[in-house]
């Protein structure tokens, strides 16, 4: 998406300048004191931001409404010490709103958003790669066109190997030997061969192994065309292999719907 202002208006040198523009999708929401609300933002170019949004639970707020979860926006924002302040924003597009519509997008929505802040465990420190995909990922949602869980499932795999941690799908994690693997270990990377596989490890069907493999490629015909079963396998393994990386469970998750 073209950004909606010109190139270089703003600058994330908070050192230098007090006030600084910026896009990002609102990842969370706490209250803070009777009106206010902490808005944690992923933004283009800063970064994972919080900011104080002062007085967005009163009715009359003039931008509540467009810092709920999900929400791409146009921010402006005044730097601070702990937390910046959120003087201006603008929708660019409502995606949460539209995504909360169906109880599968939505909880969707909310196991990608609360990855996209895990896997920013520093603030503001650039993640233009997260911030494209988790963008392209809601987008993807609010249109409606693709099953969620397969959507959700292309954004957590590609989200974790931008991040580092990618599967292992066309060759052995351990020792490189190409082929067909059915053999999977979370902790290990993705797929083993037969002499590489660990005491634990988990067989797997070549349809997942298929399906993981389009999801993280972006081929959504060979995707769209798998059926039921390994699209709940894949989803299974998904979900274990981002909890693992982790370190420790998504609030989220547990209420996700798979179809």
């Amino acid at each position: 998406m073209t950004s909606p202002y010109p190139a270089g208006s703003g600058s994330c040198n908070h050192g230098r300048v007090p006030v600084y523009r910026d896009e990002g999708v609102v990842l969370r929401t706490t209250p803070l004191a009777e009106a206010d609300r902490i808005i944690t933002v992923l933004t283009r170019r800063t970064g994972r931001v919080r900011a104080v949004a002062k007085g967005v639970r009163k009715t009359s707020s003039r931008f509540g409404s467009r810092l709920e979860p999900g929400t791409y926006v146009d921010l402006m924002l005044h730097s601070g010490r702990s937390l910046d302040t959120v003087t201006q924003a603008d929708i660019i597009s409502p995606y949460g709103t539209t995504i909360a519509l169906d109880y599968a997008r939505h909880t969707a929505a909310a196991v990608m958003l609360e990855t996209a802040e895990r896997l920013t465990s520093e603030e503001r420190e650039p993640a233009l790669r997260l911030f494209l995909l988790l963008v392209g990922g809601l987008r993807t949602l609010a249109a409606g066109e693709r099953p969620a869980p397969l959507v959700l499932d292309a954004y957590l795999l590609r989200s974790l190997a931008v991040s580092g941690y990618g599967m292992a799908l066309d060759d052995c994690a351990r020792c490189g030997e190409p082929g067909q693997h059915l053999s999977l270990t979370v902790g290990g990377g993705g797929v083993v061969c037969a002499q590489c596989r660990p005491h634990g490890a988990a067989s797997v069907s070549a349809g997942a192994v298929r399906l993981l493999t389009d999801l993280l490629r972006g081929d959504w015909d060979g995707a769209l065309r798998s059926d039921l079963r390994s699209r709940r396998e894949a989803g299974g393994i998904v979900a274990a292999y981002l909890q693992w990386h982790l370190e420790r469970g998504l609030r989220a998750l547990p209420h996700l719907e798979r179809a």
